[in-house]
């Protein structure tokens, strides 16, 4: 049975007599359907009748649908109310405003509004460098999104992709005290992104890509930074990357292989995969297979996009044409950024001595881990509740902290490898195992080191 999730969580309020003892059989059907009791609360106890709340998480909707509806079935129990609690968390949004200066007297709005206000604009009018000193600009970053590549959910548009955006600003703010504001643009045409970006540029110190399509986010990442003299960064390709290369240094210093001379295969070739492919390079890298789903990347193919064309003029050496179970026979590494189920346990099977599988396909990974630990080394997925979780996490808050505070006007390679560096080496030697190669997403020295690998990286 796959994993319960706290993303479906639920809280189902029951009611029965005492006699027929509710908790028990609650308890009962719940766990024996395969949730997980998180939290067990009497709400309610009185002579003829006794009311609980029980909280667990399910598998996904259909699942929580079972059992309310087995719950209901017993004739002793009723379900008075079942409540998502993931859509509680949502309730009104995540993210809000708030002032930071006092405004109670009339003094307060004198200086904070008019007519003091103008003389602030008068100096930034004076030195536009200024702007960042004197207003929200040094502290606040946009993530943007066409909401044409939503996690697993694909093309949803921007209204729908809003509550994606949302937690990407909470996580600014919880992990790196960034100001993130959600800019979900109703089009998903280059040129109206480009110029709508660059419009509101103005208000921002760095621009955060999201959740936009391949192969337009390569052109659209490629003219913002053209145009603009703030930092733009793709967190789907290069924060993934970066969490990719921290962890593939941990996981070949774990089976004591380098990475000039491991063959990868590669699932996935569009805006992470290729990403990927290019810090690996970039690292030493020189025997990346590629699949996408048509098949095999080979060096007889031709490409309009300027991405693609790097991927096969840079990838598959040896000019492999088989499919993906032939390239994982004697493979070292295998990374995924697809879909699930592309790898079966003979895959990894077939896999070299001391091999390592990093399935992030998310929800759903390339291979179920479980299966993928009884013969690699090694196995990270995207999920938060599988070991060597690969999250971005890891890296966008440092990142963007570490450009905020340096001033920063781009973003280079060497700031990419500077970060991934630094989140390896926050697992220390005694830590790593093959159940740890990247440190917590809650682990705070993580954001530091990052922040000043990458204001290091800006002064040199």
């Amino acid at each position: 049975m796959a994993n319960t999730s706290p993303g479906y969580g639920i809280t189902i309020r029951v009611e029965g007599t005492p006699e027929s003892n509710p908790v028990a059989l609650a308890t009962a059907v719940i766990t024996g359907a395969g949730a997980t009791i998180t939290a067990l609360d009497v709400v309610e106890s009185q002579l003829e009748r006794v009311v609980i709340d029980i909280t667990c998480d399910t598998i996904d909707s259909d699942h929580a649908d079972d059992i309310t509806a087995a719950i209901s079935k017993n004739s002793t129990l009723t379900v008075r109310k079942v409540s998502d609690r993931t859509f509680l968390l949502h309730l009104g949004g995540k993210i809000e405003i708030a002032s930071k200066v006092p405004l109670k007297t009339r003094d307060d709005l004198s200086r904070a509004y008019t007519p003091g206000v103008a003389r602030i604009c008068q100096a930034i009018v004076a030195d536009p460098s200024d702007a960042r000193r004197l207003t929200i600009k040094r502290n606040t970053v946009a993530v943007v999104t066409d909401g044409s590549a939503v996690l697993g959910l694909g093309n949803i548009g921007p209204a729908a992709a809003l509550p994606v955006m949302e937690g990407k600003a909470a996580l600014f703010k919880r992990f790196a005290d960034v100001d993130a504001w959600p800019v979900c643009l109703d089009t998903q045409d280059v040129d109206e992104i480009v110029r709508t970006v660059q419009l509101i540029a103005p208000v921002y110190g760095g621009i955060n890509l999201e959740d936009i399509s391949a192969p337009r986010c390569f052109e659209v990442e490629r003219r913002l930074r053209e145009l603009l003299d703030i930092p733009v960064f793709h967190d789907d390709q290069h924060g993934t990357a970066i969490v990719v290369l921290a962890a593939l240094r941990n996981a070949l210093k774990l089976v004591k292989k380098d990475l000039k001379s491991v063959k990868i295969v590669l699932s996935g070739v569009g805006a992470a995969g290729n990403a990927i492919a290019r810090l690996l390079t970039l690292n030493g890298a020189n025997n990346i297979i590629g699949f996408n789903n048509k098949g095999v990347i080979h060096p007889g193919m031709k490409s309009d996009d300027v991405m693609q064309q790097w991927f096969i003029d840079h990838s598959n050496p040896n000019n492999f044409t088989g499919v993906i179970s032939e390239a994982m026979v004697d493979a070292d590494v295998f990374i995924g950024v697809s879909a699930p189920n592309v790898l079966t346990e003979s895959d990894v099977a077939s896999m070299a001595p001391g091999s390592i599988v990093f399935a992030l396909a998310n929800p759903d990974p390339e291979i179920d881990p479980m299966i993928a630990r009884k013969y690699a080394s090694v196995v990270a997925t995207g999920r938060s509740d599988q070991p060597n979780q690969i999250n971005n996490v890891l890296a966008f808050p440092g990142i963007f902290r570490g450009l905020l505070d340096a001033n920063a006007h781009k973003i280079t390679d060497e700031m990419l490898v500077a970060a991934a560096e630094a989140i390896a080496e926050c697992v220390t030697p005694e830590q790593l195992n093959s159940s740890f190669i990247v440190p917590s997403v809650f682990d705070a020295s993580v954001v530091k080191a990052v922040a000043a690998a990458v204001k290091s990286s800006v002064r040199a």
